[in-house]
């Protein structure tokens, strides 16, 4: 039987900058390499004066942990994984985050994001990274465009397949960024100011 292995990353830059973090035990949840995530931040940052931040898929936390490091100062991490909220902890108490500054739900996103939608919150950045497939990611897109989860500035850091094409706009969003590194390929979201953002009718 072979056994689960913890491998290891570091938050990258910021007030962590170095802090070694914890990966998810197993081969269910695919982290997002030091590189990657390097390149993510210089593309929307590469650092931040506050703001909030959505880390939907958290897996390992880290680029929540990542957002706050770098200037931040809330983080909300969901994952329906037990083993990756454990994960999200641990890494949280090895950085020293103040409680203050992070929430932790063990959750699947629909869900979570109708409960967002209910505490009437907003995010100056969301980060997507689920499992591999283009659907999942559009209507995740389009929910967030719907309820107007994206602040103004704010910005959609979505993770997926290189082999996956995501449209250049849904609804008021448009793809303002997309990167290829290897097998991984990211696109960046913004809200496009000529288009007025929806009302949501009760």
């Amino acid at each position: 039987m072979s056994k689960n292995v913890v491998s290891y990353m570091r938050v990258v830059s910021g007030e962590f900058k170095g802090r070694p973090l914890k990966s998810v035990p197993g081969n269910t949840t695919r982290p997002t390499t030091d590189k990657v995530k390097e390149s993510i931040f210089n593309m929307i940052g590469p650092y931040f004066s506050g703001g909030t931040v959505l880390d939907l898929f958290a897996g390992s936390g880290g680029l929540g942990i990542e957002a706050i490091s770098r200037g931040m100062n809330k983080a909300i991490f969901v994952d329906r994984e037990y083993k990756a909220i454990q994960t999200v902890r641990l890494n949280l108490e090895a950085c020293k985050v103040s409680e203050d500054h992070y929430e932790v739900y063990k959750n699947d996103s629909e869900r979570a994001l109708k409960a967002l939608v209910k505490r009437e919150l907003v995010f100056d950045l969301i980060m997507l990274d689920p499992p591999y497939k283009k659907q999942k990611l559009i209507d995740l897109l389009t929910f967030i465009e719907k309820y107007n989860l994206l602040t103004e500035s704010g910005y959609i850091v979505c993770e997926h397949g290189s082999d996956i094409e995501l449209p250049e706009e849904v609804g008021a969003l448009r793809q303002t960024r997309k990167e290829t590194y290897g097998m991984i390929g990211i696109s960046i979201y913004q809200i496009h100011k000529g288009i007025e953002h929806n009302e949501v009718q009760e």
